[in-house]
């Protein structure tokens, strides 16, 4: 067995999610485990390099963590021909423009979402990376989450029968900042600093549908700014202009009807800070982040309505867990681990930068939905 190394350019991971999901769940683990498995026995093992603007910060980051390598001069970091991978978890609207320049340095590219604020900017990073022969990736985690793998092999098993609709849950309260500190950055809530939860979530609920649920034919949504004033990292109050809410209605090409609600203004009462119901005409499934129950059609009970009497059926009671069968490892990381393989032995790889720009593409139908009040038709993205 030989050891293989892999250098990996790291922009944008003093952040929230690169720092935790990206550096410390995934990079950080996989080389605490030895590296990523190959098929010929070999070990791949990453070797990062941080690059950020905050030299104290990024070199504070990388002593945490026995990172070797940190840098502010990301120009010099893409010049480096022994770091193939570039990776990005900065801020969106700077995104398109990085990719492009690690994409002509010949780096391959992997990156967190959404890849750009718009379609046209999407499919340019997605055709300047097939010109160039670039192996590219997109972040699509909630691919490999326990409960939707458990959802995805109940479908596979023939379960449900005919799926009839799915209807989703999102969110939970964010603080508004003048009774207690804010537990998601500010710029979140205003649109001209990319903030925005149909920007952030429908890219989700792209690839989730496509891949688990069917095809998205067309979408209706409609949007709200709920909290118009909320108070910054510094107590200062500003304008929200970005929406905090979504509910949206996707139509899709198997006659599925999928109801998604994202909101950063929902207090939670359910079984977890995302729920997936699934019903078919065999059964039905509820799936969390990690969870999933399920109720088959023999199992289903008969409710009678009788608005004057007391309902003491417990309704909880007649679902039934689906068992964990196998390890489920960090959502992020297995997807780093695939790319990994993708890069170094040319693996199928299907979660790339066209279906990034499907994930922006419903992004701009949805606000054009809400914008217009009326359904839209999703068209198909050619490769």
């Amino acid at each position: 067995m030989a050891l293989q190394r892999i250098g990996i350019i790291m922009n944008g991971v003093t952040g929230r999610m690169g720092m935790n999901q990206h550096l410390i769940r995934s990079i950080v683990e996989i080389r605490k485990q030895g590296g990523v498995a190959l098929s010929n026995g070999d070990r791949l093992m990453p070797d990062p390099v941080l690059v950020g603007r905050n030299r104290d910060k990024i070199a504070a980051l990388a002593r945490a963590h026995g990172i070797e390598r940190y840098t502010t001069d990301l120009e010099g970091a893409l010049r480096n021909p022994d770091d193939t991978i570039f990776f990005d978890a900065a801020t969106t609207q700077a995104r398109p423009g990085l990719l492009k320049q690690a994409i002509a340095a010949g780096k391959h590219v992997y990156s967190e979402k959404p890849v750009a604020t718009h379609l046209a900017e999407a499919m340019s990073i997605y055709q300047a990376a097939k010109a160039a022969g670039v192996k590219h990736g997109v972040v699509q985690d909630k691919l490999w989450l326990p409960g939707l793998r458990k959802l995805q092999m109940l479908n596979e098993a023939g379960f449900f029968g005919r799926v009839l609709s799915v209807r989703g849950e999102f969110g939970y309260w964010v603080f508004e900042g003048d009774l207690q500190p804010i537990q998601r950055p500010s710029w979140n809530y205003r649109s001209e600093d990319g903030g925005g939860i149909i920007l952030d979530m429908l890219c989700h609920w792209r690839y989730v549908i496509d891949n688990v649920f069917g095809k998205v034919k067309s979408v209706s949504c409609l949007g709200a700014t709920h909290i118009p004033q909320r108070w910054d990292e510094q107590g200062k109050p500003y304008e929200a202009t970005a929406d905090d809410a979504a509910y949206a209605t996707f139509e899709l090409e198997n006659g599925v009807i999928v109801q998604m609600n994202s909101s950063w203004c929902v207090r939670v009462r359910r079984d977890d800070l995302v729920t997936f119901q699934v019903d078919g005409t065999h059964g039905s499934a509820v799936a969390g982040l990690t969870d999933c129950w399920t109720q088959s059609r023999v199992n289903t009970p008969k409710p009678v309505w009788n608005p004057d009497v007391r309902n003491t059926h417990d309704f909880f009671g007649d679902w039934a867990e689906v068992p964990n069968t196998s390890h489920y490892d960090n959502a992020f990381k297995v997807q780093w681990e695939l790319f990994l393989r993708h890069v170094v032995e040319d693996t199928p790889y299907t979660w790339n930068l066209l279906e990034a720009a499907k994930g922006v593409q419903l992004v701009e139908l949805g606000l054009q939905s809400w914008r217009e009040r009326r359904w839209v038709d999703v068209p198909s993205l050619e490769a």
